[in-house]
Order: structure tokens, then sequence, then C-alpha cells
């Protein structure tokens, strides 16, 4: 098991944990996606998000039509022009979710050991007897003893609004259930989820490609959360679909794991993505949850031995009411960064929770402390075994330049990039100092008129751990003639020295492109 990242080498004086945090330019390392949605859509609620801490904002579109996300979408534009710090969008498909079909919206109680049916005729009336869906092939799925979990929409699991159902017979295309627990189902959406079964529904489906085209194409969104990735191939096929949507060729795709299918199949996928969300609220579900952590351990691992980003979701449900974590869940956030996750989703704790921005603060001091006490040294040489040799040229750099800031005690990393992937490859190896990613951009043209390529590439660095992008003067080139590009070297002290995260006397380490070759140097500021 690949868990030991907890430094404890020298004891902690037990007084010191009690010391209060120096407050940072930037909160914490790890980074912090916002889910936005009704408690977290205004301008100024935006706002404080963005200086709390969030650096994605996702929009999910199993909750409200493309006219509301356009809303919220313009307010978060306004928000990163008042607050002048740049935030990636991604964009989070339904995917084959099975929903109950609440017309009326009206609640619903279900008694335990009663008897529930759930049907395909959407035309029917939702009540205590009957449940209408979104699936017709249920009955086919299912047989009798199976599980199946609803659920209000990103429940939190401390709600009364959750019933566990157990299929007693199949009549037709009706599956007939026994309640295994006293609810009350109120709102309009609720989620089906059957534990351990093949739904036969596409992941991408048509009304998702109908959204990415008509919202996603427009907005030129950073990222593409792939719900219910089963496979390899759903990846590929989405990759396919994006390439044909101009702009969106660039976009990055993040494969949502939900469930056990997706987990059989995690090591494809993961070659195929860019990205690996954990969704832990469904996973929990279709695992036995005892076998929960261990799929987190593992899949982070693999995820950082690959140099890919990983985002861990549903860690601080409470929170959805309550101003304060649980114990278990300030320990969890915790041991996600200790585990190696890039990222920290929140969903129903920003989408509807009464706290969004609390909430954000709160995971990014607890990410902030986890980092202080993140064992890199093991990390680091466990990376660079990995890896084996020989290494590739740029991984070498990349590891080399981690290894050099650790020794000499640099106070940042700074790396001059146009496609990121240099300093994706330096956050590999988890600095125990921010790299500011110095992003250059690139001209291209499409025989009809001149655009410049970066600012897809520098919000992209927003998800991964440990790089802050900056983009730099389309007038300098990254890969520089001379020893040193001195103009633009110059704007990223600056900046460095502005944020606070360099100072006279600091030691800085660079890399940077120089002709045919790849250079790392060792800068030594004077006052």
């Amino acid at each position: 098991m690949h868990s030991t990242n907890l430094l404890l080498e020298e004891p902690i004086r037990m007084a010191s944990i009690l010391e209060p945090s120096k407050p940072s330019f930037f909160p914490a390392m790890t980074k912090i996606v916002g889910t936005l949605g009704p408690k977290s859509r205004s301008v100024d609620t935006i706002s404080s998000c963005l200086k709390a801490g969030m650096s994605v904002a996702r929009f999910d579109f199993s909750w409200g039509d493309a006219e509301y996300h356009q809303e919220t979408l313009e307010n978060l534009k306004l928000a990163i022009k008042s607050t002048k710090k740049l935030c990636a969008v991604m964009l989070d498909t339904v995917g084959p979710e099975l929903q109950v079909v609440n017309k009326s919206e009206a609640s619903i109680s279900l008694e335990e050991n009663g008897t529930v049916i759930l049907t395909p005729d959407q035309g029917q009336e939702a009540s205590s007897d009957l449940l209408p869906i979104n699936f017709s092939g249920l009955a086919k799925a299912v047989k009798p003893g199976a599980t199946i979990f609803v659920g209000q929409y990103l429940f939190t699991g401390s709600e009364t609004t959750s019933v566990w159902l157990e299929v007693s017979q199949i009549k037709g295309d009706d599956v007939v259930c026994v309640i295994k627990n006293t609810a009350t189902l109120a709102g309009s959406l609720f989620t089906l989820h059957c534990s351990q079964i093949h739904i036969d529904l596409p992941t991408l489906s048509d009304e998702d490609k109908e959204v990415i085209k008509k919202w996603g194409t427009p907005n030129k969104i950073d990222f593409l959360s792939l719900s219910y990735t089963r496979h390899a191939e759903d990846v590929r096929q989405a990759r396919e679909f994006l390439s044909k949507l101009g702009d969106l060729s660039q976009t990055q795709i993040f494969a949502k794991i939900e469930n056990v299918e997706g987990l059989n199949h995690f090591d494809e996928i993961l070659k195929e993505a860019d990205g690996i969300i954990l969704s832990r609220g469904n996973l929990g579900i279709d695992l036995p949850p005892e076998k929960v952590f261990l799929f987190q351990k593992s899949a982070l691992h693999k995820c950082n031995m690959a140099g890919k980003p990983a985002v861990v979701t549903r860690v601080v449900d409470s929170m959805t009411d309550n101003l304060r974590p649980t114990r278990a869940e300030a320990t969890d956030v915790a041991n996600a960064v200790l585990d190696g996750s890039d990222a920290i989703l929140l969903g129903a704790e920003t989408l509807r929770g009464l706290y969004p921005v609390e909430t954000i603060s709160i995971v990014g001091k607890i990410c902030a402390e986890a980092e202080k006490v993140f064992n890199q040294d093991l990390y680091f040489k466990r990376t660079v075994k990995h890896v084996g040799e020989p290494m590739t040229h740029l991984e070498s750099i990349a590891s080399s330049a981690v290894r050099a800031a650790i020794k000499v005690k640099a106070s940042v990393i700074i790396c001059f990039t146009s496609s990121g992937r240099a300093a994706r490859l330096i956050a590999k190896y988890r600095p125990t100092m921010p790299v500011l990613s110095v992003v250059i951009p690139r001209l291209k043209t499409n025989q009809l008129r001149w655009s410049f390529t970066g600012a897809f590439e520098a919000r992209q660095s927003l998800i991964v751990r440990g790089l802050f992008p900056m983009l730099a003067d389309p007038r300098h080139p990254a890969e520089s003639t001379s020893a040193t590009n001195e103009s633009v070297l110059k704007v990223a002290l600056d900046h460095g020295k502005a944020s606070g995260v360099i100072k006279s006397h600091d030691r800085v380490v660079v890399c940077q492109k120089v002709g045919d070759s790849s250079v790392v140097k060792i800068l030594e500021l004077d006052d």
C-alpha cells in the first residue's frame, strides 16, 4: 500500500500544533473545484469563493438549463475581473444517470417494509406506491435481491431523503421493490443508483452532446467532466466529438469514476484521460464501505505516477447545513492530500449549501496544514524509482529542477512553457514550494486570421497541485536564444514579489528552453 506520505520522522511538539498558521498569498497548493448553483451564483458570492481559494468553477448540467448556467458564467467572468484571480471552467455531463421523474415536485413518503414499484412509464404520477424513472431497461438489468439506492441529487448521506430498496420481483417492465428504510423524498431531482449493475446507456448522451455544442463551444470550456466513465473507449469517443468542435479540441477530459465498471477498467481509462475524478458519492454505494479507502489510495497513487491530476469529491458533506465539518471529514480532507490528491471537488456544499465561501476557506486551510507534513522526500524517491531509467529528456529536467529547488531551499520554481507540459511534469514531483508556470502564448493561424494560444494552457494548470499560472507577453518566446530571457523573467519575479512568495535574498529555480537545450538555473536575488 502506498500511503506512508505522512512526515513523522521528526517528533512534533504538541504545543506547536496550536500555533496559528501564517497567512499566505496561495491558500494551499491543493486546488479547490467549486460547483456553482443556487447558493453560489451571485457576483459577490463567486468573488468571495475566488478569494477563499476556488480555482475551478464546475457547471453541473444535471441541474438547471443552459440559460441558467450562462447567467452564472457571466457572473463568474465579472468576479474574475474584479478579483483579478484566474478561474477555469468545468462542464459536468449528466451521462447515463438514472432519475426519478417527479413532475409535481410533491413530497413522497416511503415506509420501511412497504413496497414501491419503479416503472419506465413517465406519464404516471410519482407517489408512495409508484416511482416513474427515465430508463426503460431497468427490469432487464436487475434481478431479485439487487440493491437500489434513491437519493436527493448530490445527496450527502446524512439526509432523511435517501432510501434503500431491494428488488423483490420483476413484472414486465416494472420492478417491484421492498423499502428498507423510512424516508421522505422531497424536491424535484432524485437519482437512482443500482449497485454493481451495467446500465446499457451511452456515456455521452445526445443531450450531453447538445449541451457541449451549444454551451461548451462558445464558452471555450477548459475541462469536460465525463460522468460515469466505464471504459477507455468512452474517453476516446468524447475526445473525437470535441475534436470536431474547433476550440474544444484543447479541452481536457477528466474521467469521472463512479462505479465498479469504471474501477475494473481504471488503468486503461487513466491512459486515455487527461485527469481522473473519484466520484466517491456513487462509488460509496457501488463498493462495500470498507473498500472505498483502498480504491482511493490505489487510484491516487496511479494518477500521481502517471503525472495526471486526480480530484477527490464528497469530503465535507455536513457543511451543506453546518458551519464546521465533522472531525471525520476534516481528517478525510487531510488524508486525501496525503494520499496525493491534486484537487478537492465540492458539490452540494457549494451548489445548495448554506456556507459555500466558508466551506472553501476551511477545506483550503486543512489542505495547507496537511501539505506541511507531506513526506516529499519519500514521495520524490518513489516517483523517480517508478519512472525508471533512462528518463525522457523533459522528465529528467523536471525532476532535477525540483531536486535543486529543495536542496537550495528555493522559495519558488519558475517554469517557462508554451504547452504547459513542462510545468505539469515539475508538479508531478510535488515540490514543497509553489511552481510559477509562465505560459508563453504562441501565434497560430487558420489562413483567415491570426490568434494566440496560451489562455487554455494557463487555466488548465489551475487544477494541478502546486501550479500557479501567469500569462506572459507573447512578444517573448518560450525558447530563448540568449542564456536568459531577462524581460519575461523580470515580469515573473515581480509577480512573485507582489504576491509575497518571493522576498529579497531568496533563491529561485528557473526552468526554461535555451535554443535546443533545456536549462535549470538557480538565481540568488539581490535587494
